[in-house]
């Protein structure tokens, strides 16, 4: 079952979603690791119960973050594509939808299900809003790093809030705030820490015109780095209780060399 959400912006502006969109499906043609299904082996050692899943770039989500047993669960895959977390979910039992806004990463969620058959609901839609999915449809939601492409999380907490059953658990990643400080320019030509930006982010408005202009040349995707406040606080706001944290790192960020870089989370609904 597929499903599409349509996006309007103002005339003028940079339509996020569409940008992030196409920029996204270039991510999958290039060979993103996020982007790299995975094995049918991967698969088959699910079916038999030995699975794990990521939502950040090194640490396995820990067993007893999970709903017990999982088996016959639902399973929301949020902004969550690549042929990945979805399909050794569904191996292990779950009944899982995915939504993603990229319809190339999408395809590779497809791909795996047909290779496996197995069965999946796969949307194309925006995180930020689930209005098409039933309040309290679902037992656990998988939330990857991927809040860092839209300018607002609010929507997104509370969306999962609401479609999510009383008992439900988010398990979410996303990156620490303290990444977007600095130059990216300077890190990747000088290899140096060089503090630049304030927090909240936006690739938008914290680069200068001709910044901007280059990079939406090279057709990466947009980012937005959120305040702890946005990311632990928002889901406070919209009504999770907080249960589980860890912090984890991106090998590949000269920062990681000095602190933790990526965060996750585990909420339930009470």
């Amino acid at each position: 079952m597929e499903n599409s959400i349509s996006n309007k912006t103002p005339p003028g502006e940079i339509n996020i979603r569409a940008y992030n969109r196409d920029a996204w499906d270039r991510e999958v043609q290039a060979g993103n690791q996020w982007t790299v299904p995975v094995s049918p082996e991967s698969i088959q050692a699910a079916r038999q119960g030995s699975w794990h899943v990521v939502l950040t770039p090194l640490i396995p989500v820990p067993v007893d973050w999970f709903p017990q047993p999982l088996e016959g669960k639902n399973v929301l895959c949020l902004a969550s594509a690549g042929g990945q977390q979805g399909p050794l979910l569904a191996a292990a039992g779950a009944q899982v939808t995915v939504l993603d806004n990229s319809p190339a990463q999408l395809d590779r969620d497809r791909m795996v299900a047909r290779r496996e058959k197995l069965a999946m609901r796969i949307i194309e839609g925006d995180m930020r809003d689930l209005s098409f999915l039933g309040e309290e449809s679902f037992d656990l939601i998988i939330h990857p790093v991927s809040n860092l492409f839209v300018p607002d999380i609010q929507p997104v907490w509370n969306e999962a809030f609401r479609v999510l059953r009383r008992g439900g658990i988010l398990l979410s990643g996303f990156v620490n705030p303290a990444v977007f400080i600095f130059d990216i320019d300077a890190e990747e030509k000088e290899g140096i820490l060089k503090p630049r930006h304030s927090i909240p982010y936006s690739d938008l408005t914290s680069r200068t015109k001709e910044e901007l202009q280059e990079y939406l040349s090279k057709g990466e995707p947009l980012e937005f780095g959120h305040s702890l406040d946005s990311q632990i606080g928002g889901q406070l706001k919209a009504g999770f209780v907080l249960t589980g944290f860890f912090e984890d790192n991106s090998p590949d960020m000269l920062l990681s060399k000095y602190m933790p870089t990526m965060i996750a989370t585990r909420a339930i609904k009470p």
